[in-house]
């Protein structure tokens, strides 16, 4: 378990500081800014990369909606819900400080938004609560349902799951970056809320409940068309 929990640590750590640092860091860099395309794919790598390197040890989960989709859909015990849940946040709000030290190595470097979700005024396209909600539970129900489908004993290629899985985020990040600026993963949005100077620790709960339910929901839909007794296999954890 010690192992498992420092492979999400690890993880974690990675997607939010390579993840959020894009967008902090070379989003907008003069004359070579990435936008936002890059910073979807930047995100998408992230959980390519990890997968491939620690995906065997934990299951490559690095998002508590991820963990709790594997809860739901009975591919992880609940007993280790917990200790993956705070390894996870953990390893985001130390990747969200050491990205803050490097970030205010720069001259009158201002954290701003730091990479955070909102909505309303928080939104980078000023939309609603309502829309966010929505954005969030449909964008991580699916990506939950294909994190479950893709590492089935079904998939016809199991081996190509983290690229299935991180160009589903990167896809993610494409629609949603607009709306929320891409949550889908309460760590990621715990870490550098933190560190924001908005008012986006006051909007934290909705990147919490919104990517949980969603989660749920994603897990609900791929046990009721694909689930069968064979295809539970608690105690492995696998999302990778």
């Amino acid at each position: 378990m010690q192992k498992k929990l420092a492979a999400e640590f690890l993880g974690t750590f990675w997607l939010t500081f390579c993840g959020c640092g894009s967008a902090v860091l070379a989003a907008a860099f003069p004359n070579v800014g990435i936008g936002l395309l890059g910073v979807a794919l930047a995100f998408g790598l992230t959980v390519v990369t990890m997968a491939y390197a620690v995906g065997g040890i934990s299951g490559g989960h690095f998002n508590p909606a991820v963990s709790v989709g594997m809860v739901a859909g009975g591919r992880m015990p609940a007993r280790e819900l917990a200790g993956y849940i705070i390894a996870q946040v953990i390893g985001a709000i130390v990747a969200a400080c050491v990205l803050y030290v490097i970030a205010s190595g720069q001259a009158g470097f201002t954290p701003g938004g730091f990479a955070s979700n909102g909505y309303g005024d928080l939104s980078p396209g000023k939309y609603s609560l309502l829309a966010g909600l929505v954005m969030e539970v449909v964008m991580t129900g699916f990506f939950i349902f294909i994190i479950l489908a893709v590492t089935s004993p079904r998939s016809p290629s199991p081996g190509f799951a983290p690229l299935a899985i991180g160009l589903t985020l990167t896809l993610i990040h494409l629609v949603s970056i607009p709306v929320t600026n891409t949550s889908v993963n309460p760590a990621r949005s715990t870490g550098v809320a933190l560190f924001a100077e908005t008012a986006a620790l006051g909007q934290l709960w909705l990147f919490w409940v919104a990517p949980i339910l969603g989660a749920v929901i994603g897990a609900a839909l791929w046990r009721s068309l694909f689930h069968d007794s064979a295809e539970t296999t608690l105690g492995a954890a696998p999302a990778i």
